[in-house]
This record gives structure tokens, sequence and C-alpha cells, in this order.
């Protein structure tokens, strides 16, 4: 979902853990203008609604921003298949400040789903604070190229374990049985 218009060449994220290229929906941002933007936004809805399983977003640099847009601002039956946020380097979250017509201004709010914040540099706290997700700091180094695939589906396992294991203990406060 992030990248330059056009662009073959393999962003960070996908570098990083050699993320395949089956069974995904890329659909690169441009932030030119709130056209644009809501361009993206109306293939993104496309996209979400027509998937045949979960969904689980990956955003690089300004995608996160407007992935956190579009997620606060879209009706709850499209957010409601996102299983789950990967966030990359995101840039700073001015942009999502409500005062002064800012291009991804929306309603300061957690997502409705669980996100993780991948960032070495000082932005990723204030967006996993901004989005009630969690932050992971990046790797200094890529892991070598054997394995790194598996590794990224242990990162995505051990989040949704998280996740999982966190509503249960809410439901266990509230008294509902496991099933």
């Amino acid at each position: 979902m992030a990248g330059a218009p056009g662009s073959e060449q393999a962003m960070p994220w996908e570098r990083l853990f050699a993320w395949p290229r089956r069974g995904d929906v890329q659909l690169p941002f441009d932030a030119s203008s709130r056209e644009a933007r809501d361009a993206w936004a109306t293939r993104l809805d496309h996209a979400v609604a027509h998937a045949d399983k979960a969904v689980l977003l990956v955003a690089e640099n300004a995608a996160c921003l407007a992935s956190i847009w579009w997620a606060r601002l879209s009706p709850s039956h499209y957010v409601s298949k996102v299983a789950g946020a990967l966030f990359f380097q995101p840039p700073s979250i001015a942009p999502l400040d409500r005062s002064g017509g800012q291009l991804f201004a929306s309603p300061e709010a957690a997502l409705p789903f669980p996100s993780l914040v991948i960032d070495g540099a000082m932005h990723g706290p204030a967006l996993a604070q901004a989005c009630g997700g969690r932050l992971l700091e990046a790797p200094r180094a890529a892991p070598p190229a054997t394995g790194m695939w598996r590794q990224a589906q242990r990162l995505i396992e051990r989040l949704s374990a998280g996740v999982v294991e966190q509503d249960m203990r809410v439901l266990r406060t509230l008294g509902i049985p496991d099933r």
C-alpha cells in the first residue's frame, strides 16, 4: 500500500522482510493533493470490501498517516475487515492534527484494530500513542537474506497472539466465559 506511483523498486519494509508479492493488493499512495488522497481512500475502500479474508494493512511513510485517517473516518463496516496494521517509518504526526486543515486531519482516537509501528527514527512513539498501537524499534541492519519472510511471519504471529491474549483477559475481566 505504500510507495511512489509506478515505483518498481522494493520498499524498505519489503527488503527487510522479503515480503511476498502473492495475494496482496498494492495501493501506491500519492500525497500531492486532497483529491489524490480521496482517490486512494476510495481504492482502499474497494480493496478492503472485496477482500476474501481479514486484511492486514501495511503502510510506509505518509501512507501510515493516510491509513490512520482512513480508519478513523471510514464507516465501521469497511474497517471491521481490518485485522491489524503495520506502520513502517512514519513521518511526523503533525498532519493528523485537526487544526489548520491538515491533509490527514481526523478525530483523536485509537484505531479500531491493533497496530504495530516499526520505526528506528523519532516519529514512531508519537504515532503509536496517537493510534493506540504498539511500538517496535526497527532493526539496525537487515537480517540475513535467508528466512526473512519467516521472521516477518513470526513477528505478525507474536503481534496477533498478544492481541488475542489481551482480548481474552478483557473477556475474563468482564465475566464472559471462554468458549
